[in-house]
């Protein structure tokens, strides 16, 4: 073997060596990619109700098809952890889509926002849901709400609307609160781009979708009452 031989041997030695430091060892080996996150098929505690508002059959077991239902909605709601359980926050979540649902048109009827304060915007806790009203009568809503999670707590009471921003930017958490209008100290009602019911919660604002914030913003003005009561589920 002659001298170009040998240096020719050594140079693809070196070569093939390099590839092995900088191809992937998945590669290398023939590794399959990462898998989504695994189903938990466990039967959750709340395995029933969450199968029936989900539309599956009622068995009160967790199969594979109802876990993957489970998380698709988890992951929709940014509800975690994402493995398809039958929690109680899914529950909790879900159930409180149920109690939306049933208010219809007249979220009002037990009358615990007041009618003899004019047009009020009402915020109830319990069912997470808001409405404007002129006294008796419907004006816009109900529709979902985002509000304090446990510790920062949507405060409850009569308030007032003092100041409106409608491009305002939080110093507080850094993020924009388009449609702005405060009335409790830094509590106002913005619009956000998280799912209304993704918990836990705000930082004790009201969110609100674009759209229902927008509608807000040109109903209400400075000095219109706010009726925020009950408790938001989880705190």
């Amino acid at each position: 073997m002659n001298g170009f031989t040998l240096r020719a041997g050594k140079r693809a030695g070196i070569a093939a060596g390099l590839t092995s430091l900088l191809v992937p060892a998945a590669l290398v080996l023939g590794a399959a990619p990462a898998q989504a996150a695994s189903c938990n098929v466990t039967t959750g505690p709340y395995q029933k109700q969450v199968e029936k508002f989900l539309g599956r059959t009622v068995d009160g077991r967790q199969s594979l098809g109802d876990c993957q239902a489970i998380q698709a909605f988890q992951r929709k709601h940014g509800i975690t952890p994402t493995v398809g359980y039958a929690g109680p926050l899914t529950w909790r979540t879900m159930n409180t889509m149920i109690q939306q649902k049933a208010a219809g048109t007249n979220p009002n009827k037990d009358r615990k926002c007041p009618t003899n304060r004019g047009r009020i915007a009402c915020v109830d806790l319990t069912r997470q849901l808001s409405w404007i009203q002129d006294g008796s009568r419907l004006k816009y809503g109900p529709v979902p709400v985002r509000t304090g999670k446990d510790g920062t707590e949507t405060r409850t009471g009569l308030k007032k609307i003092y100041w409106r921003n409608i491009n305002h930017w939080s110093t507080l958490y850094n993020v924009s609160m388009p449609y702005s209008q405060f009335f409790d100290g830094g509590q106002a009602f913005h619009s956000t781009t998280k799912s209304m019911w993704n918990p836990p919660g705000s930082g004790g604002c009201v969110n609100m979708r674009s759209a229902d914030a927008k509608a807000y913003w040109n109903l209400l003005r400075n000095g219109d009452d706010v009726y925020v009561y009950g408790r938001k589920p989880g705190t």
